[in-house]
């Protein structure tokens, strides 16, 4: 049977309030942008941006979206801030993302991401129990909060949580919680009393223009090309399943509305991953940047890291596509040209906003 690719109803999100934590990072100031081309009110809770520069700013998103500056972490804070904004929907993104700086400060990540989700989760029971209608909860999580056996095939929704590092146990302990707080609180079987439907979404390696965080391949990558310096890679044979950060975002966007649409039905843990031969090693990601930018890019090989990451890593996204009717649309080639031609447009100093809304354009248009 032909599958078929649910779309984003434009007519949905128009006017809908959605209050999203962690909105300036790399994927929320994507989202952001996106929400409001869909005619979305949006109102985003986070400390100031995470990187300098920040596609947030390069953006000019602060013109866009009202911000209020807080820490998840802030559980008063929060709590105010959600009940001032009477959110239709609240997406959870506000998270420490990184893997190497889970090991060098362990406890700021425990504290951010899972108690960061224990403060939201809590603050929109606070806020239901007061009469604000909140519809749908979305926690963003990551691929990396499975048990990794580093076996070939792709992992469940239903798989045993684990993770080996600080970042992806906290994503995992983070994915708890929401069971947690869905099953004493936002029951699916007592949807009609509460009407508040919450899920979780798990993404893999997402990749895109205007990502500058510190140790993550793409962005030290990017900062390579610009400077024409020699990058050096550490795990070159390690799997990820590469995606662009639209992809994830549209199954987040089908999601919540869907969430909104049947609660019930909906309220579940859900996988956003690329197609099996997208699944790439880090040295092909880099090579294959490398010879599309030409000139002198170059890069070398450190010796083995001191910490431990994973080799082979891959969600398992039949879910969404039966359920939900989202698919994968560019492939790892795609997604990697996107890359490179929003960072000449960022070396030759274009519209960086006009070039993330035809992106979102081209990436919407695609069958």
């Amino acid at each position: 049977m032909e599958e078929v690719t649910a779309l984003i109803d434009k007519t949905f999100w128009k006017g809908k309030k959605v209050f999203i934590t962690g909105h300036n990072g790399f994927k929320g100031a994507w989202l952001c942008l996106w929400l409001h081309s869909l005619g979305a009110d949006v109102i985003g809770y986070s400390p100031h941006p995470p990187t300098n520069p920040s596609l947030f700013e390069l953006c000019g998103l602060d013109s866009l979206v009202p911000t209020i500056i807080g820490d998840v972490r802030s559980k008063e804070k929060l709590q105010e801030a959600v009940m001032n904004a009477k959110p239709d929907i609240v997406i959870h993104m506000a998270a420490q993302p990184l893997v190497r700086s889970s090991y060098e400060k362990p406890v700021e990540t425990y504290e951010i991401n899972v108690m960061g989700t224990v403060n939201l989760l809590e603050a929109v029971r606070i806020a239901v129990h007061n009469g604000i209608p909140v519809r749908a909860v979305l926690n963003v999580t990551s691929d990396k909060c499975y048990e990794n056996k580093e076996w070939v095939w792709g992992y469940r929704e239903g798989d045993a949580l684990g993770g080996y590092d600080p970042y992806s146990n906290s994503k995992a302990c983070s994915e708890l919680v929401t069971t947690c707080y869905r099953n004493s609180f936002f029951h699916p079987n007592h949807y009609d009393v509460h009407g508040v439907a919450l899920a979780s979404a798990r993404s893999g390696n997402v990749i895109g223009g205007g990502d500058w965080a510190a140790d993550r391949l793409i962005p030290d990558v990017i900062r390579a090309l610009l400077s024409g310096t020699k990058l050096t890679i550490r795990n070159p044979g390690a799997i990820r399943p590469w995606q662009h950060v639209l992809e994830p975002l549209g199954g987040y966007l089908l999601l919540a509305q869907k969430l909104c649409e049947d609660g019930r039905r909906f309220s579940q843990s859900w996988n956003f991953g690329p197609s099996d031969y997208d699944a790439k090693p880090v040295e092909w990601i880099v090579r294959k940047l490398c010879d599309t930018w030409g000139g002198n890019a170059a890069y070398e090989i450190e010796p083995d890291g001191h910490w431990h990451e994973a080799h082979y890593l891959k969600l398992d996204c039949s879910k969404a596509r039966s359920e939900l009717g989202w698919q994968p649309k560019w492939n790892l080639d795609q997604a990697l040209d996107r890359i490179i031609e929003w960072t000449r447009a960022y070396q030759q100093h274009q519209n960086l906003r006009s070039v993330c809304l035809q992106q979102i354009e081209q990436y919407c248009a695609t069958d």
